[in-house]
């Protein structure tokens, strides 16, 4: 599905605070003298590339209740993550927080890449999916303490299908009203299927991923690190894959060493569960400041369901 991008409006380095854009420079030790606002993501804080005046460099995004009520709590669970990920794996590095109770400020190291192309191009999702493969065996057994589990993430999420049959919308897919029962069943058995001890990202998309010169990959983004199963971002991605087209993703789920050896019932539960998450929040009014996320979740089911439809009818098939 060419054309459907992540993406929001965020504000930008001279719309902080002085005294956050002081702590900030504080935190990096030089006074900065650029900065370079970065497309994607849903945060409508902001997300730029700094340079001082001694050449340092770094990446900082920074947000209040005013631009979001919950942005500033998943910039504090972001540190949190972010801070306790092993040096070896391929992400960002912490390098300090200013938390004054109103802004939040992460200042992380910085990453000389862009977000891969999509429609997705061969090699750069060959070297994405290797990238997540390498990064669940790292960070397994999870090495953040406190964080939640999968299921606890998505428990609410999962639910998506049941408060769809309770107030179904005046336009459903014919297919999806003749299933609910069918869908929350297996978003229940998803649900279930969800435990492990990886570290899991849960939000694996192009525009969380950053591409190298060199062709490495860098996972960005950790708010919503939890416990789960080492396939679980792999599987996030492919319907990322899917949402842009040109890939078989049912032959990649088969091949891929992580979901080739998950069991089938628990990936369709999986897929399952995600849409009737995206199918029920896109019928949802936009979270503030973030006006474009409910068409994103919108264009996810319309790539997700023919799937799930296909594993669900043919079970025998699937996996």
């Amino acid at each position: 599905m060419v054309g459907v991008r992540a993406g929001g409006g965020r504000i930008g380095w001279d719309e902080l605070p002085g005294h956050v854009r002081q702590a900030v420079e504080r935190i990096i030790g030089d006074r900065v003298v650029e900065a370079v606002s970065q497309p994607g993501g849903y945060s409508p804080g902001t997300a730029d590339r700094v340079r001082t005046a001694g050449g340092r460099r770094a990446f900082v995004k920074a947000v209040s209740p005013a631009q979001n009520p919950d942005s500033p709590r998943m910039h504090r669970a972001e540190a949190r993550h972010t801070a306790a990920l092993p040096p070896s794996a391929p992400t960002p590095r912490l390098l300090g927080c200013h938390d004054d109770g109103d802004w939040v400020a992460l200042v992380l190291t910085d990453v000389d890449g862009r977000h891969p192309y999509t429609p997705w191009r061969d090699a750069e999702l060959d070297a994405t999916l290797r990238t997540l493969e390498a990064l669940a065996g790292t960070l397994t057994p999870n090495p953040v303490p406190g964080t939640p589990t999968a299921a606890e993430r998505l428990a609410h999420d999962f639910g998506g299908w049941r408060r769809i049959a309770a107030d179904p919308p005046s336009r459903l897919d014919p297919w999806v009203a003749g299933h609910l029962d069918e869908l929350c069943a297996a978003a229940d058995r998803g649900l279930t299927g969800l435990a492990g001890d990886t570290l899991c990202h849960l939000d694996v998309r192009a525009d969380n991923l950053l591409i190298g010169r060199d062709g490495t990959v860098t996972v960005v983004d950790w708010p919503w690190a939890c416990r789960g199963p080492a396939w679980l971002d792999t599987a996030l991605l492919l319907v990322n894959v899917r949402l842009h087209g040109g890939h078989d993703t049912e032959a990649l789920l088969r091949r891929l060493p992580l979901t080739a050896g998950a069991d089938p019932a628990a990936l369709t539960g999986f897929y399952a569960g995600l849409a009737g998450f995206f199918t029920d929040s896109a019928r949802r009014p936009p979270p503030p400041n973030i006006p474009t996320v409910r068409a994103f979740q919108q264009a996810q089911a319309d790539a997700l369901l023919p799937w799930l439809r296909h594993r669900l009818d043919h079970p025998r098939t699937a996996g």
